[in-house]
């Protein structure tokens, strides 16, 4: 099973929200582990604050240290659940996918709210409630928890607040 170069990465599959749990016990066990982290940003009563969370809720990427070092106890991991696997063969990633996952996750820890809202003051955008019959307006203001809209309800400009996954970008 351990015949894979040391630039091949594996995956395991944790328990619930127990993906650090298990980075911490993979890495004390010698193997290199890896849990990318996504940043989004939670409204408070101070404004929004940067939280991380992981990028693939469950799962952890992880390789051997040395040649010699058998993977087979990442099973027994506290943390870990199984090993993810094809048939009889373990999952196994090339170090140039998972190079393009660390860029993506620092372009992402570096971006601001702003850069990470994709929806822009002035763009057009449609309400998705059926109840409005796919509304279009045009964004006003964007906050991390709601974005308002301006719509022409019986022909008066209006502003509407809504949830992020109330609009969608209109073509």
């Amino acid at each position: 099973m351990q015949n894979q170069s040391l630039n091949r990465w594996y995956l395991a599959y944790t328990k619930p929200k127990q993906e650090s749990v298990a980075l911490v016990n993979l890495e004390q066990q010698g193997f290199e582990a890896y849990l990318p982290l996504f940043k989004k940003f939670k409204k408070t009563e101070q404004g929004p604050v940067a939280l991380f969370e992981p990028m693939f809720p469950r799962y952890i990427l992880f390789r051997p240290s040395r040649l010699e070092q058998s993977i087979s106890a990442v099973r027994s991991t506290k943390g870990v659940t199984t090993i993810v696997r094809f048939g009889f063969e373990p999952a196994l990633l090339s170090e140039d996918v998972v190079q393009r996952i660390r860029q993506m996750e620092q372009l992402r820890d570096q971006a601001t709210i702003e850069e990470l809202n994709q929806l822009k003051v002035g763009q057009k955008v449609r309400l998705k409630h059926t109840a409005l019959g796919a509304i279009e307006g045009l964004v006003h203001n964007v906050s991390s928890k709601r974005v308002a809209v301006l719509l022409e309800i019986l022909g008066r400009p209006t502003v509407v607040q809504v949830d992020h996954h109330q609009v969608e970008a209109s073509v």
